[in-house]
């Protein structure tokens, strides 16, 4: 465990000490004493770190609390003009509930779960209420939670049945008794289930699907984070799983095609598909999974439909901690962002 001084924390932050001081007592952070000093761990950091982030987004969302007047025209949303200008910044401040947060209990025992707030906007906006949300990697239900928050409907796949319980329970306790019942949770393979599912039926697709198989590996963080904990480091064992394809371009060829256009059939025309993806490493290679994405799916024509590239969102994890990969010998990047790449359907 690293200990750094107040002065030296607040110098990495761009804080005065006072004001550094001032949000350890507020938010009753650790602090250690050693020969008459006090310090912070790396945790207390953290802790600081998503303070600080929460005060961010905050101030983004708050800017506008005049909500302003709605649009008629406004076929998209039911945003006013006002609420819809901030929505389409090329970045957002990731928004998670914080590791203590009793509605984090859930979300944490995936191994990749992605924040229900962070879908709560995009569904906002893409979405009227009572429309029709798909999630294709569902996990353990992030995009029906953001579904049932927000006044949607919703239809989620996820092979793993144990995610699917989770999903349920997760619904239930964190959402109100009987939510798991108004959705469509189903337990199978996504390439097999989208194919019943009808042409043009529903209204938004957004998913955060396998990152190729980066879960199998077992780095220093990962036994730090997941394996002391007890806590699962992959999706499953199974062989129909997107996570345990060992060719890249395989995977590649294999989400884009049997998953990702599958989902598209499915979205009405005109309609938007949201996309959340991380690049990674590979050993020594660095992977830019979110442009290889796009060039195997922006523009590429189907049976009666293609998908236009519309944006490419960053989505800033302002909270995580650093790791000294490479020092002191080479540049190896911390990745604290992640792509929202947004895709709209057009029938040709």
């Amino acid at each position: 465990m690293e200990l750094l001084t107040y002065a030296q924390v607040a110098d990495y932050m761009d804080l005065n000490v006072d004001d550094l001081k001032k949000i350890i007592e507020k938010q009753k952070i650790s602090t250690y004493e050693l020969n008459s000093k006090i310090y912070l761990s790396d945790d207390s950091i953290k802790e600081i770190e998503d303070y600080a982030t929460q005060l961010l987004f905050d101030l983004e969302i708050n800017e506008n609390k005049d909500s302003g007047k709605y649009d008629k025209r406004n076929k998209l949303n039911d945003l006013t003009g006002k609420e819809w200008m901030p929505e389409t910044k090329s970045y957002w401040f990731q928004k998670g509930l914080g590791k203590n947060n009793p509605e984090a209990r859930i979300e944490k025992m995936h191994p990749a779960p992605f924040s229900f707030q962070d879908i709560e906007r995009l569904i906002k906006f893409f979405t009227k209420k009572d429309e029709v949300v798909l999630d294709p990697f569902l996990g353990v239900g992030s995009t029906l939670k953001a579904a049932a928050l927000t006044g949607r409907n919703g239809i989620g796949i996820e092979l793993t049945s144990r995610w699917v319980e989770l999903s349920k329970e997760r619904l239930e306790k964190e959402v109100g008794k009987g939510t798991s019942d108004k959705f469509t949770i189903i337990n199978g393979d996504s390439s097999k289930e989208l194919k019943k599912l009808n042409d043009e039926s529903v209204d938004f697709v957004v998913t955060s699907p396998p990152y190729w198989n980066i879960l199998h590996k077992k780095d220093q963080k990962i036994i730090k984070q997941r394996v002391i904990n007890g806590l699962e480091t992959q999706y499953s064992e199974d062989d129909n799983d997107l996570g345990n394809v060992d060719d890249y371009n395989k995977f590649l060829e294999m989400l884009v095609n049997k998953f990702i256009f599958e989902s598209a059939r499915v979205l009405k025309n005109k309609k938007y598909f949201a996309l959340i993806v991380s690049d990674f490493r590979h050993k020594s290679k660095f992977v830019s999974f979110h442009s290889d994405l796009i060039n195997k799916i922006d523009g590429v024509k189907q049976k009666g439909y293609k998908l236009d590239l519309q944006g490419v969102k960053v989505l800033i994890q302002n909270h995580k901690s650093l790791h000294p990969y490479g020092y002191p010998f080479a540049y190896v990047e911390n990745i604290h962002h992640q792509y929202i790449l947004i895709f709209r359907k057009e029938l040709i």
